[in-house]
């Protein structure tokens, strides 16, 4: 018997653009990459072909990147999708589902959460909070892609923005053509992964402790 991917089935190369299995026609995990982040209203300019070109600053600033060679960077900008946003457009919307990330590649985003009103009123609003601003180097999206929940926050472009869309079964594809470079990224998302959760954690000790 064949041996099957950690992540997903046999999927076509760059873009992964094979449905995720379980998504029911027309919705969002049932349609192309390509289509998603167009009908979101995003540039879709091709694969990220040789990244590297980017420059080292790339591998410096990125917390993903800092281990990759510049000929591992290359092999990873093949398996994902270059895209542009103007100021102003949402790169990741909350409450959508999703199964890929960005890596942010140039300009800055707004990364905020909405807070329900507190009570059910005609005059109550929802509160929108902001979490944090991203620069060049930044990833968005790694826990929706790997289990295919909705978006926990909202990312908008606050100037041009160009990023790399990483989706899981390009992830899949890529362990099984470069072993090596798929584990690398594997143990670096990961790595990203436990450091929002201790953050996180850290962050609720402190509230916890003002009470």
């Amino acid at each position: 018997m064949a041996a099957t991917d950690p992540l997903t089935p046999a999927t076509p190369p760059p873009g992964a653009t094979t449905p995720a299995p379980e998504g029911a026609a027309g919705t969002p995990a049932a349609r192309p990459l390509e289509d998603q982040l167009r009908q979101a209203g995003l540039e879709v300019l091709g694969s990220c072909q040789k990244m590297s070109g980017r420059g080292p600053a790339l591998l410096q600033h990125s917390a993903l990147l800092e281990d990759f060679t510049l000929k591992e960077l290359d092999t990873l900008g093949e398996a994902m999708l270059l895209i542009r946003a103007q100021p102003g457009q949402v790169l990741i919307a909350e409450g959508d589902a999703g199964d890929w990330m960005l890596l942010l590649l140039s300009g800055t985003v707004d990364v905020t959460k909405t807070t329900p009103a507190d009570d059910d009123g005609p005059d109550a609003a929802d509160s929108k909070s902001r979490l944090g601003v991203t620069t060049e180097g930044a990833v968005l999206g790694e826990m929706s892609m790997f289990d295919r929940d909705v978006r926990y926050a909202t990312c908008t472009a606050i100037d041009a923005v160009e990023a790399a869309v990483l989706s899981r079964a390009a992830i899949g594809q890529l362990i099984r053509q470069h072993p090596g470079v798929g584990a690398k990224l594997m143990v670096k998302i990961t790595q990203l992964l436990a450091q929002r959760l201790r953050n996180t954690s850290n962050r609720l000790v402190r509230l916890l402790q003002k009470k």
